[in-house]
């Protein structure tokens, strides 16, 4: 039985030695690890950190009515198929008797960024934060012979972590989808909004004066049928007028602006009930951005 030990330990070495040469690893040294906030404003906050020879990792939340935090792997060389990752928290070399841990198991689509959502994304955060670094596991593309390493390093995380926080806190409550198309309603034979649509208004400007990639604002405004067809009209492209300047007041240039005053046409609902003319009597925004 003796005379075969030495033998099976020869074997597993020969088996242990090429597999550990066959990952390449990729991630910042302690010299050159760096952090930065590339966004930070109410509507969006970007936590950046750049992977040598790799891409760049991003943590990225947005104005929203739910708290959100989304991670995406920016890769300067993107999957050339479908491949599975495992994503696992590590510790650093002086820690390794903690040992590491999994996040979770996703998968990478061709020419797609990798992503983690929600909960494991947060997770990847605190990870951080405690001083470990989420590492993805993944198969070469074009070699199945090597394994990929890719680290997330926590060297000067703790800085811009909390800039970041502090972002995420000021967020507003509210996302470009919740106003991109807005119907705001008036008082009858007035340029007075109602109170719903004041507060709408203000939600509007608030959100423009921070969304620098807004690329064209269509108002259209519409009447209800009392008050002479000539008359009606006068008063919708009056009230568009209106809401122009409030939104060239919150920053956004008049050229990205379109105005129409449709008067009584289009009408939405009949105008025999005074419920029906509220309706009718409003002011349709529509916005669009540029990505």
């Amino acid at each position: 039985m003796t005379k075969f030990k030495p033998v099976a330990l020869l074997s597993l070495a020969m088996t242990v030695v090429p597999t550990e040469a066959m990952i390449r690893s990729y991630s910042a040294s302690i010299d050159d690890s760096s952090w930065s906030i590339i966004k930070n404003s109410p509507t969006a906050c970007v936590l950046q950190h750049t992977i040598p020879r790799y891409g760049k990792a991003n943590f990225a939340s947005v104005a929203n009515k739910k708290i959100n935090l989304d991670f995406e792997l920016d890769m300067l060389n993107l999957p050339a198929k479908k491949t599975a990752v495992e994503l696992r928290s590590e510790p650093p070399a002086w820690r390794s008797a903690i040992g590491s841990t999994s996040i979770s198991h996703l998968a990478y689509y061709q020419r797609f960024n990798g992503e983690v959502v929600g909960d494991k994304a947060w997770m990847m955060l605190s990870e951080l934060e405690k001083g470990m670094a989420p590492t993805f596991y993944y198969q070469d593309w074009y070699n199945q012979q090597d394994n990929i390493k890719v680290a997330v390093s926590a060297v000067n995380f703790q800085p811009q972590h909390q800039q970041f926080m502090d972002c995420v806190s000021r967020l507003l409550p509210y996302s470009f989808d919740d106003i991109a198309f807005t119907t705001l309603n008036y008082r009858k034979n007035s340029q007075e909004l109602d109170p719903r649509s004041r507060k709408k208004l203000q939600m509007i400007q608030q959100y423009l004066k921070h969304e620098p990639e807004l690329e064209l604002v269509l108002i259209d405004s519409y009447t209800d049928s009392y008050g002479g067809r000539y008359n009606n009209k006068l008063l919708s492209q009056q009230r568009a007028k209106e809401v122009k300047k409030l939104l060239e007041k919150a920053g956004i240039g008049s050229h990205k602006i379109t105005v129409s005053g449709f008067g009584e046409k289009r009408h939405i609902a009949a105008n025999k009930k005074i419920q029906d003319r509220n309706r009718n009597r409003r002011v349709v925004i529509t916005m669009s951005r540029g990505y």
